[in-house]
């Protein structure tokens, strides 16, 4: 089988290259990474003369503009990348009779409540970011091919930069931290996102019954705060030697680091469907956190 990455170069993107390979012949492609085929999502129709090249059965899109707070004075751009072009990735799926994969977010939601959210809760995005990413949504459901979204939420990995490897910088230089403390939501590996994808896509071609909209995220939740308490405590524990005290990361809510996107404060997504669906586990947070900062620390 002929397996088509898109946003190769990506955190979920790079993962997959390595999930994905067990199961045929993976073609990786991006908008600017070295040694790939270039897909510009900027310009969407371009799009179908790269599936046609390469004849896939499977497709992963895991491209996507993700800079919430400038999508919001770039909306053409987020709603091209996010949306126009996920939907002729769709189109170009039903036409091959392959296997769409594609990734959103929690930001389809409007953050209310203190519950997690199901895959059939009203959505409410509140930013350029959640709406374009529902409207990508949308147009794959619309267009009729076989297809798996998984929503998932505060994605993360070794490779890059991310919140954790930010948090420890800053708690190296500073002495004091102030950290949001009313966002709500689950640290989520893009190891574990790819690895679920894999075991996923190939029980959906094998029982395509099992196709639609999921839920992916880590167990448990925690804030901002919590998030980055955790990781200063672990890597004090290994001996990283750091300028703020353990009492110096204050919390602090939402309204006081005002941001051009507003984010939603309940990020938590039910998973039980993609459990129950796919016999799967979703381990607590901590333990992929801890294995990326164990890998990023090299302790």
């Amino acid at each position: 089988m002929n397996i088509l990455i898109l946003g190769c170069g990506g955190q979920v993107g790079w993962e997959l290259q390595r999930s994905l390979a067990p199961l045929g012949h993976v073609t990786a492609c991006d908008f600017d990474t070295p040694g790939s085929l270039k897909a510009d999502f900027s310009q969407p129709e371009a799009l179908r003369a790269l599936v046609a090249q390469v004849q896939p059965g499977l497709i992963v899109n895991a491209a996507a503009h993700t800079a919430v707070d400038k999508a919001e004075s770039e909306p053409e751009l987020a709603r091209a990348i996010n949306a126009t072009a996920p939907g002729v990735l769709a189109e170009e799926a039903a036409r091959l009779g392959a296997l769409l994969v594609h990734y959103s977010t929690d930001y389809v939601f409007d953050g209310g409540g203190d519950q997690p959210r199901s895959e059939d809760a009203p959505t409410g995005p509140l930013s350029v970011y959640g709406h374009t990413k529902l409207e990508g949504e949308q147009r794959i459901r619309a267009c009729g091919c076989s297809h798996l979204i998984f929503r998932t939420s505060w994605v993360y990995a070794a490779r890059g930069g991310n919140f954790a490897k930010t948090m420890l910088r800053l708690a190296a230089e500073r002495e004091a931290l102030n950290v949001i403390d009313d966002q709500i939501g689950a640290p989520t590996g893009a190891e574990l996102l790819a690895d679920v994808t894999a075991h996923a896509a190939l029980r959906v071609l094998a029982q395509p019954e099992l196709a639609g909209t999921y839920h992916c995220a880590a167990g448990g939740s925690t804030s901002w705060h919590g998030y980055a308490r955790f990781v200063i405590e672990h890597a004090r524990a290994t001996g990283m030697a750091l300028k703020v005290p353990a009492d110096a990361v204050h919390p602090i809510p939402t309204s006081a680091y005002p941001t051009p996107a507003q984010r939603p404060l309940n990020s938590r997504l039910a998973t039980h469907k993609l459990q129950q669906a796919f016999g799967l586990v979703l381990p607590e947070w901590q333990s992929g956190v801890r294995r990326m900062l164990t890998e990023h620390l090299g302790r």
